[in-house]
């Protein structure tokens, strides 16, 4: 901090308190707090300032804010358990913030935003501590007595992006001088109790079944392409803006009767699923719970994955535009999840199925959560499209559709994975979904005329590809799989016949069975994308004990070549899952 900068504490007081259970979406949230990095969690974001604000107008503004809204002065003490994790929410009703001045005395507009979007991403890296402080995290750019901007970094356990967008609008009017009307809103103690409830709870075990046929049923990766060598890593990201576009999406809405957000998912399904080359896709939407009207003003935390299971072989987009709306109306309403039973269930249907699912395509929707005061104060388009680079991304997905706006402009951030899309591929993808929405806003158009019209090129499969349980699978990896899992001294043969895979292992230790080397497979499978875990496994006892004509071998030495596998005995033979997951999800087993 310079000489001109400092720290101001803000007292709040009078508020209400509370507490209770965790919300579905705390609960979700403060894992990946304790999991993920600070910027992978954290959001912040330059909000703008009325002119003529004061210094004390604006911290004024700051404490009503925060006295206004449960979920920012919401804490999280550790939990009994061992690792702390929290079971209750508290809100607190009385308390302090520290809210950061930098002086910036005598700069213009272009300097400001650097200065803002500098101590931006300076702030993003620090974690917010769960017990204690706030939600929000505070810095004003003042010149002298007047504040020029406003930069917020906010802990994802207390506000959403939706939610993020309501505090804007609030503090905008609070900073103007306004006065807003009570909140109204259902708080997180009030949606706690909700979810508690009976009804609560029939709707996060429908949500559960909705998954469970999902992950067991669905490919369990979109891209199956020989491009893929691991996970995804360094995604390109590409900005694109059209008012062009925003008028044909329009136009496409009016003539199909259905949402702009409808026709836009729908035709970045048909890209993917035409780059993907398979039709049956299954992905995740994110502000899934805001899709509901009696949540849409929450001020929280709702952020939980609709999964989305879609069929794009249609005729035309039309068609397909009514499917998409189908699958999201199902995947919205069953995303108020239990995030430790999801997870537990990816687990039990990744060791049943032998296919782990992965987040292969992901949709956020964000066109509803962005003022239009922040979208208009941006320089219109130079061009039309306007395509501009931004620095890649760490995000394990292969493809990502981020919806900024979609009224008078279209603009979205398109991102993807070097191993699914190159840049060229990613920028061609972008504009690819322009072109096909120009064309729904004129009448149907044939899927089959999409390579024509968009210039992508399908995935490229090399190797032993099968079409196994609905997922493009490679025999290969799924050989390399078998082999890395369970070691070098284990041999191993691996065949599929009439859609099943089938491993043959000979080896000196007598404690492999089918179960142990299933446990092995299946926990080699996260980045292997490509692999499936064989069905079924026949476990031979190899012998190396000396013979007259050869030396004896090293302890986990086998002989060179594949074994006499018809000579070796038969130790266990099975599919080698467990009795007891396989009893706790009989659908699956």
């Amino acid at each position: 901090m310079t000489e001109n900068d400092r720290r101001i504490t803000v007292r709040f007081s009078g508020a209400s308190s509370g507490s209770g259970p965790l919300t579905l979406g705390q609960d979700n949230m403060v894992r990946c707090i304790r999991r993920d990095l600070p910027e992978q969690i954290n959001k912040e974001s330059v909000w703008p300032v009325p002119d003529g604000t004061t210094l004390a107008a604006a911290l004024d503004a700051l404490r009503t804010l925060v006295e206004r809204h449960d979920s920012l002065r919401t804490v999280f003490p550790p939990g009994p358990a061992p690792d702390g994790f929290p079971e209750r929410q508290e809100v607190r009703s009385e308390g302090e913030f520290t809210v950061t001045v930098l002086g910036a005395e005598g700069l213009g507009d272009a300097e400001l935003d650097r200065l803002a979007d500098a101590s931006g991403r300076s702030d993003v890296a620090l974690p917010f501590d769960l017990a204690d402080g706030i939600r929000l995290r505070f810095t004003l750019l003042a010149d002298a007595d007047l504040v020029r901007r406003l930069v917020v970094t906010v802990c994802h356990a207390g506000a959403d992006g939706a939610a993020t967008t309501l505090l804007l609008q609030d503090w905008i009017a609070l900073a103007a001088g306004k006065e807003l009307p009570p909140v109204t809103a259902r708080t997180p103690l009030e949606v706690a109790a909700l979810e508690q409830s009976d009804q609560g709870r029939r709707k996060t075990a429908a949500s559960l079944r909705h998954w469970e046929k999902a992950l067991a049923t669905g490919p369990q990766a979109v891209f199956a392409d020989s491009r893929i060598t691991g996970p995804p890593n360094g995604l390109a990201a590409v900005v694109l803006r059209s008012r062009a576009a925003a008028a044909d999406l329009a136009a496409a809405s009016r003539r199909t009767g259905a949402s702009p957000s409808v026709v836009l998912l729908a035709a970045f399904s048909a890209l993917v699923a035409q780059r993907a080359d398979q039709s049956e896709l299954v992905f995740a939407a994110l502000s899934a719970n805001r899709q509901r009207a009696v949540m849409a003003d929450h001020i929280g935390t709702l952020a939980q994955d609709a999964l989305l299971v879609l069929d794009t072989d249609t005729a035309d987009l039309d068609q397909l535009i009514g499917r998409t709306k189908a699958a999201s109306l199902a995947g919205y309403w069953h995303s108020t999840l239990d995030s430790e039973k999801v997870w537990q269930l990816i687990e039990d249907v990744t060791h049943l199925r032998g296919a782990r699912f992965v987040r292969h395509v992901v949709v956020n929707d964000l066109s509803l959560t962005i003022p239009e005061l922040m979208s208009d104060a941006r320089p219109a388009p130079v061009t039309d499209p306007e395509l501009t680079w931004l620095p890649d991304q760490p995000l394990a997905v292969r493809v990502m559709l981020n919806v900024l706006r979609a009224v008078d402009s279209l603009e979205f951030v398109l991102l993807a994975c070097p191993q699914v899309l190159d840049r060229a591929e990613t920028e061609r993808f972008a504009l690819a979904l322009t072109a096909l929405l120009k064309a729904a806003g004129r009448g149907p158009v044939p899927l089959s005329a999409l390579p024509a019209l968009t210039g992508l090129r399908p995935a490229a499969r090399t190797g032993d590809w099968h079409r196994i349980d609905n997922c493009w699978i490679d025999l290969d990896a799924v050989r390399s799989l078998v082999t890395d899992a369970l070691g070098p001294g284990a041999v191993t043969a691996v065949d599929v016949a009439e859609g099943r895979i089938t491993a043959k292992i000979a080896t000196t230790d007598p404690d492999v069975t089918p179960l142990t080397a299933h446990l092995a497979v299946v926990a080699a499978l996260p980045g292997r994308d490509t692999a499936m875990a064989p069905h079924h496994y026949t476990v031979h006892a190899l012998d190396t004990a000396p013979t007259a004509a050869a030396p004896a071998a090293d302890p986990g030495e086998h002989p060179a070549g594949p074994p006499p596998w018809a000579a070796l005995p038969v130790t266990g033979a099975g599919t080698g899952r467990s009795p007891g997951i396989a009893a706790a999800h009989p659908d699956l087993a």
